[in-house]
């Protein structure tokens, strides 16, 4: 079934040139590409040294899970990143919010590579370790919706589940970028080299990749939506404020949409099944390198999910193609742990790849769906803060609740069955929404975007988006 564009769609629609359209999309790749880098070489350190550099002393039980929560705290301050950059991006542009995430998050990045560790300085280490952390969750806060709506807003109509999955693909990519470089460290700094410093190396090479994202971002135009609510100088003066006032169910719906994603994507973007594996007192005790690869090939499934994810929702609707992505993701969770617990690299890598599938499906459409949510004056703020707060209910402790399930029941079915639960979640939240694929963007019809969001409401404009 194939979308077609609702009457009297905004000129904001559409891009002005093809030029224009390879920028952001190349923009909107390389900078998410680079963000989520940072944030989850921070993951995979967490789960294969952190405990052991700045949290030994909580003893071999908590130190792991001290570990975990760090990667946790990050998303308690993701609102806070979110709050920022929807006031300034829905006041001052998109643009402008893209290029001081990526900033901060290159220097709090680069800064957790040279940190002394708890044998050197003591309890200051796990604590500056924990304060570069926070950067990082705030600068991740604010950065995909910038990048969300860079990419939808310059989108023709037709196109905008296409263009959207570009900031969604770089989350995979980032992970296969964290992965395979974290992977060749572990084989070149083998053994005691790795915790000594081989880790620290794809730490500092984010001072490199920030300058890239940083190239790249400053050549795209502003979106054409914000343009023209500037030149009108209808942005809102208190866009959160309105956001909540008339949005507030919407807010939380659109975040468990998320959070059923976020939950089962955290168990390898959040380290978990890394050092689940990888762990010479676990059941399985594989060596730190070949994990890391399997975990790299599984990024490359789920980037290409993604991307078919995102493209297919502009033919069949966002709705329809979420439907499918969660009944995808109850399969790969429950072949998860058994292909896993097989013991084996390659059971390891067929258990995450078909996981990847359904989590793909679940997130190509992502940026597209948040992006027709929301009126434009207040598209920022609805898209940061229901994406910031999905985290926190979804990914933020996953990885600390399946190791905590783990400890606590010796196997791993009481995490299969959290995961379970998340997915239901998630696809419970979507079944409440409309779809609302084609929906115009620009400014000029606030009144259908402010309306028609759940399924059942009357249509809030005319067209033949799926339901």
């Amino acid at each position: 079934m194939s979308i077609t564009s609702p009457p009297g769609a905004s000129p904001v629609d559409t891009p002005s040139s093809r030029r224009d359209q390879r920028r952001v999309m190349m923009a909107t790749v390389v900078g998410t590409t680079v963000e989520w880098y940072d944030f989850f070489i921070y993951a995979a350190a967490a789960g294969l040294v952190f405990g052991d550099l700045f949290f030994a002393p909580a003893g071999d039980q908590f130190a792991q899970i001290l570990a975990f929560i760090t990667v946790g705290i990050s998303f308690l301050f993701r609102p806070v990143g979110a709050f920022l950059a929807g006031h300034l991006g829905d006041k001052y542009g998109r643009r402008l919010v893209l290029m001081l995430t990526l900033i901060l998050m290159g220097i709090s990045t680069t800064l957790v590579g040279l940190l002394p560790t708890h044998t050197s300085i003591g309890l200051a280490a796990p604590i500056l370790l924990i304060l570069l952390r926070i950067l990082q969750g705030i600068s991740a806060g604010g950065e995909w919706g910038g990048a969300a709506l860079l990419a939808v807003e310059h989108a023709p109509t037709k196109k905008r589940g296409l263009f959207g999955a570009a900031p969604q693909i770089g989350v995979p990519l980032g992970l296969l970028l964290a992965s395979g470089v974290m992977a060749l460290m572990a084989q070149i700094a083998r053994g005691p080299a790795f915790h000594d410093w081989g880790w620290r190396v794809p730490f500092l090479l984010s001072v490199v990749l920030i300058w890239v994202g940083y190239f790249v971002r400053r050549r795209v135009e502003e979106s054409p939506v914000f343009t023209e609510i500037a030149e009108r100088k209808h942005q809102a003066k208190m866009p959160i404020v309105e956001l909540f006032r008339k949005h507030s169910v919407l807010v939380i719906v659109a975040a468990l949409v998320f959070a059923g994603n976020n939950a089962v994507g955290y168990m390898t973007t959040g380290g978990y099944i890394q050092r689940y594996a990888t762990d010479p007192k676990g059941p399985i005790g594989l060596a730190t390198s070949p994990v890391l690869w399997a975990v790299t090939g599984s990024a490359v499934t789920w980037l290409v999910a993604t991307f078919v994810g995102g493209w297919l929702s502009d033919h069949l609707g966002r709705r329809r193609v979420y439907v499918l992505g969660w009944i995808l993701q109850l399969v790969g969770v429950f072949t998860l742990f058994p292909l896993v617990n097989m013991g084996s690299v390659g059971s390891l890598f067929l258990g995450l790849a078909i996981l990847t599938i359904g989590l793909g499906f679940t997130y190509g459409p992502q940026s597209s769906l948040y992006t027709e949510l929301f009126p434009a004056s207040i598209r920022f703020s609805g898209v940061s803060i229901s994406y910031a707060i999905g985290a926190i209910l979804g990914g933020a402790f996953a990885p600390t609740i399946a190791q905590a399930l783990v400890q606590a029941t010796g196997g791993t079915s009481a995490v299969t069955w959290y995961l379970t639960g998340m997915t239901l979640v998630g696809l419970a939240a979507t079944l409440l929404l409309r779809d609302r694929t084609g929906i115009p963007l620009g400014p000029d019809h606030e009144a259908e975007q402010a309306n028609g969001h759940f399924h059942g409401q009357p249509r809030a404009y005319a067209s033949a988006s799926a339901n």
